[in-house]
């Protein structure tokens, strides 16, 4: 096929305008949304690459071959079917059908195994926000700390799953240390070889803790850690109370109290060991004490707080006898500050905890004391940690 010299000039704007990215889009080529046939395409393409266009810049070079049999229209479900399936980020999701010829099964594998790759490159990022998961039951309670980067992820729904999944599988969790009650650690060491059986739409099937972290974590586009996980057996004859600060839902908290109440007499009312038990823990979340009692600071501690109180009381210049007396009172007010049976009682400041307990004891008619307690915080202290190489702490516990 020859053109004149006269049609030399329109053939030449229309071969331009056919390979222009407003013809030739990344995702799609306009000819096959615009209801062009496939052989009306081939044509044209035959004509330039044949008779008229440079064999390096062929109209084909521009038309995809993904593009010209899949309608934009199709493109989008697929994009939002498969987004829906994973919960993937879109341009994840689109590059995926791009790569597997638009095949939705293919690309949904192929997400997987991207997933494995984007969590590893992810998992040195801060990760200091996310939820605490509490489950119990009449023997134990556990809670789990579940760590991502942004609150936005925190909110999601297949995180927050997760988080209650893990929760549920550490209470599953024996106790291997020698102290029959009390609490105990169930960290990453502990579940992450674990295998976890996952009922949810978008997280679905039997895997390892590991596995499901990293699946979720490609879902999100953010480091997803489990940090730590805490559980209390239950006395042989008492209960266990806890607490949730800023929960969105049931089991889930920014914030978890947890705390064990032993009575001797095993027919005791447990009615009111239940609403105190549910008082001191919210107590536990809001006063922070870090030992039970005065007996449980340790030495390090309290000559570290002896150095500090001293050398400001030596500051006044007064003599050493009044230093001694300064440093004692003084003493006895980080006691009432850290030291859970010395704390005034947040619903009633006008008592401490020792005496709520013995007003509670005259109540069942049996001798009632704290067997152990633990507070957690998503977030604390991983700032401090990351700077240092600290190890990292397990909870305030007692």
């Amino acid at each position: 096929m020859v053109f004149s010299r006269g049609m030399k000039r329109p053939i030449e704007i229309l071969y331009k305008k056919l390979s222009s990215p407003m013809y030739c889009r990344k995702g799609y080529s306009t000819w096959g949304c615009r209801g062009r046939s496939i052989f009306e395409v081939r044509e044209i393409r035959n004509v330039f690459t044949c008779n008229y266009a440079n064999p390096r810049h062929t109209f084909g070079m521009f038309l995809r071959s993904y593009a010209v049999g899949i309608p934009v229209s199709d493109q989008m479900a697929l994009i939002k079917q498969l987004r829906e399936r994973t919960s993937a980020p879109i341009k994840e999701v689109k590059s995926a059908l791009i790569d597997c010829n638009w095949d939705i099964d293919a690309a949904q594998k192929d997400l997987r195994k991207r997933g494995v790759v984007l969590a590893s490159k992810k998992s040195s990022r801060t990760a200091a926000e996310g939820f605490l998961a509490l489950v119990q039951n009449e023997r134990k309670a556990a809670v789990i700390e579940l760590n991502c980067e942004t609150d936005f992820v925190a909110r999601n729904e297949i995180f927050q799953y997760l988080a209650l999944s893990l929760a549920k599988l550490a209470l599953l969790i024996e106790n291997s240390t020698q102290q029959a009650f009390g609490p105990f650690s169930v960290g990453p060491d502990d579940l992450e070889e674990l295998r976890i059986n996952l009922d949810h739409p978008k997280l679905s099937g039997e895997k390892t803790v590991q596995n499901a972290i990293a699946e979720v974590a490609a879902m999100m586009g953010e480091n997803v850690k489990l940090r730590r996980g805490f559980a209390i057996s239950s006395p042989s004859q008492g209960i266990i109370s806890t607490y949730l600060h800023t929960s969105p839902q049931p089991g889930l908290g920014r914030i978890a109290g947890i705390l064990s109440l032993e009575v001797e007499d095993a027919n005791a009312s447990l009615d009111s060991l239940q609403r105190v038990g549910s008082e001191l823990a919210m107590h536990v979340v809001a006063a922070k004490p870090l030992f039970l009692t005065k007996d449980l600071v340790s030495s390090d501690a309290l000559e570290n707080e002896r150095e500090i109180l001293k050398s400001q009381a030596e500051s006044t210049g007064k003599s050493q006898m009044a230093i001694e007396k300064m440093v004692e009172g003084r003493l006895r007010k980080y006691f009432e500050e850290v030291v859970l049976m010395e704390q005034k009682f947040v619903v009633n400041d006008t008592i401490n905890v020792k005496t709520l307990l013995n007003n509670l004891s005259k109540e069942v008619g049996s001798p009632v004391k704290i067997g152990s307690f633990c507070r957690m915080e998503v977030g604390e202290g991983i700032q401090r940690l990351e700077a240092s190489n600290e190890p990292e702490p397990v909870v305030q516990a007692a």
